[in-house]
């Protein structure tokens, strides 16, 4: 999947109920958590970019640090990219539960294992590039195309100034139609700079989570098959209770 420019940007309500697309990048991380939390982090994964598909929400992977073992994720950032983002995000970011024996140490006690699904922080992004931000120079172009090619000064370099980012177009005879191209064409390589820039910043970002909160997972997992369990509803057991202390008053 093609990715888009980074933005991290709250979905805006717009007139007659229309919400506007956003986006966001969302880490999921083993921290310094072993190597079964990797397991766990790879096993997440799949379930939660299956649910972006279900929800029609796209999705770039941005970074993927894979774990020391066939099948295991250190960790992952995704960017997505839909509507009501927040919505579908809160059963996923916070702490992630995974109940179930140890796939590499078959006599590990330990049964519980947690990761952690975060919000990354916002990333600079740079929108529709304006011609006001574009430096155009215009210079004779090279090569084929016949005896008039090197005195018409038709072809034309495009600097971004922000960035410093350039290209230089000679497609066409026309200098408008290169400066059209050159404009689309810096836009393009502006985006795939942007990018590069949101992968490098994650590659080192992975680690930052290294406290994950286990008492209160936002989702909890069981088996080697990953079976979701499901929370009981707080008004159901706080009926239980009252029902059980009724009854013991009766007695």
């Amino acid at each position: 999947m093609k990715a888009k420019n980074i933005k991290d940007n709250q979905s805006e309500f717009l007139p007659f109920g229309k919400v506007r697309m956003g986006y966001k990048i969302i880490q999921i991380s083993a921290g310094k958590g072993p190597l079964e939390c990797a397991f766990v982090v790879a096993k997440v994964l799949k379930i939660f970019l299956k649910e972006l598909i279900n929800n029609k929400i796209e999705y770039t992977i941005l970074h993927k640090e894979n774990g020391l073992e066939n099948g295991t994720v250190q960790s992952v950032s995704i960017q997505i990219k839909g509507n009501n983002l927040a919505d579908f995000l809160k059963n996923w970011v916070g702490t992630i539960q995974w109940v179930g024996t140890s796939t590499f140490r078959k006599f590990h006690k330990r049964k519980n294992w947690f990761v952690g699904c975060f919000e990354v922080d916002e990333i600079p992004a740079f929108a529709r590039i304006k011609d006001k931000e574009i430096q155009f120079q215009a210079i004779r172009s090279s090569g084929a195309g016949g005896q008039h090619v090197n005195k018409v000064s038709s072809a034309i370099r495009a600097k971004h100034l922000k960035t410093g980012l350039q290209v230089l177009v000679m497609d066409s005879r026309s200098q408008h139609q290169n400066k059209k191209l050159a404009i689309k064409r810096l836009q393009e390589k502006l985006e795939e700079f942007t990018v590069n820039q949101a992968k490098e910043q994650l590659k080192n970002q992975w680690e930052n989570h290294q406290t994950l909160e286990r008492g209160n997972p936002v989702r909890v997992f069981k088996g080697t098959d990953f079976k979701a369990v499901k929370k009981e509803k707080s008004f159901k057991s706080k009926r239980n209770q009252l029902k059980n202390n009724l009854r013991k008053q009766l007695e």
